[in-house]
């Protein structure tokens, strides 16, 4: 390849990582959900949402390589795309630790190597911060969409980030990886925990509250999560670790 890299970037946590590993000039499109860092990525072109991506406008680009993640972009739209730019980075993190592969994934593939062996010991030191302690176990439900109510499966990312500080989560019986959540078949009484998160819908405290008063349960046990510091992998990874450990702290304040 000669030249450098042009960048499109479909991913917004990973269009957080090319940043951080000094590639932002390399960046030429992104989603307008790619919102970090924030002041660097206003001079970069949208090309639409995560799964309404504008096709003929990412190729008038002419990008080297395209960076997308199985959940967050649609396998057809990404098979026009692969079909005319050489190099396509497709993602699927479901633990915590992914994002070390991701550091070292992007560094080799960008040369940027000395920029992830950074961003690997930021990430060990945040997450030795964050199980410094034995948490006790603490069951939780995870919403992440309202009408219908759904929620998140064992085997995600943000099931795993919760668990480095002993967050369970509570899942109904699917085999679906974002199920939808029956109150019925799993009564919110019976774990320990509702947590809302603020994306992908934008849950509030007043939801919390009313959430609350309908089923008859202590306000205290519902509670906003902020939905970046969960399930943003890459380097947002490194402040989310450190926001669950202080969540962790408050929560032990919280229900005792």
């Amino acid at each position: 390849m000669s030249g450098p890299p042009r960048i499109v970037s479909l991913v917004p946590s990973l269009t957080e990582l090319l940043f951080a590993l000094d590639l932002g000039p390399q960046v030429v499109g992104r989603t307008g959900f790619c919102v970090h860092p924030r002041d660097a990525v206003r001079a970069v072109p949208k090309v639409g949402g995560t799964k309404t991506v504008d096709v003929e406008k990412i190729l008038a680009l002419r990008p080297t390589h395209l960076v997308v993640n199985v959940d967050e972009n649609e396998k057809p739209t990404v098979e026009r795309l692969a079909a005319q730019i050489p190099n396509v980075i497709v993602t699927h993190p479901l633990r915590a630790a992914d994002s070390l592969d991701l550091f070292e994934r992007f560094g080799r593939a960008f040369d940027r190597m000395p920029q992830a062996a950074r961003l690997t010991s930021a990430w060990q030191a945040a997450r030795s911060e964050a199980r410094a302690r034995q948490w006790r176990a603490l069951r939780v439900v995870y919403l992440i969409w309202k009408e219908p109510w759904m929620t998140v499966s064992r085997d995600t990312y943000i099931a795993d980030m919760l668990a480095q500080v002993g967050l369970d989560v509570v899942v109904p019986a699917s085999t679906r990886r974002y199920p939808e959540v029956d109150w019925t078949t799993l009564p919110p009484g019976d774990v320990d925990l509702i947590l809302f998160s603020s994306e992908p819908f934008r849950f509030r405290d007043r939801d919390t509250r009313a959430f609350a008063d309908a089923h008859g349960l202590d306000p205290r046990r519902c509670l906003t999560i902020d939905g970046e510091m969960t399930s943003w992998y890459g380097p947002r990874a490194i402040d989310g670790l450190r926001y669950l450990g202080r969540l962790r702290e408050s929560l032990e304040e919280r229900l005792a």
